[in-house]
């Protein structure tokens, strides 16, 4: 599932990218803490890209809400990918969230065993 989720994530930071421009992967110590006290490492899918506006940001994650964007190259998307990070993710007891402005590029940034 943890392939699923950075192949998902990285494929849109690659889609909402110009030419030119880059997509990281890293990861850093959460202020989130496990059950035995110790930091879970956050996990995130940075890019330079177009970015999202705060209105889709607040319906991202959201399966009734079907926002789907064309790419830098016009490719199409169901919209589901990020649905389906959402879920892989909370079903290892983890969160999600996104930081995003239009024009600026996107981090995903996600945590797993939360418990």
């Amino acid at each position: 599932m943890l392939l699923t989720i950075l192949r998902n994530l990285v494929s849109n930071g690659i889609k909402f990218t110009q030419n030119g421009g880059s997509v990281e992967i890293g990861s850093n110590r959460s202020n989130v803490k496990s059950s035995q006290g110790e930091p879970l490492p956050e996990i995130y899918v940075k890019d330079t890209g177009i970015g999202i506006s705060k209105e889709k940001q607040t319906q991202l994650f959201k399966i009734a809400e079907n926002i789907s964007t064309k790419g830098t190259k016009g490719e199409t998307g169901t919209g589901l990918g990020i649905i389906l990070c959402k879920e892989f993710v909370e079903k290892h007891e983890g969160k999600i969230w996104v930081k995003s402005e239009t024009g600026k590029g996107s981090e995903f940034i996600f945590t797993l065993w939360n418990s």
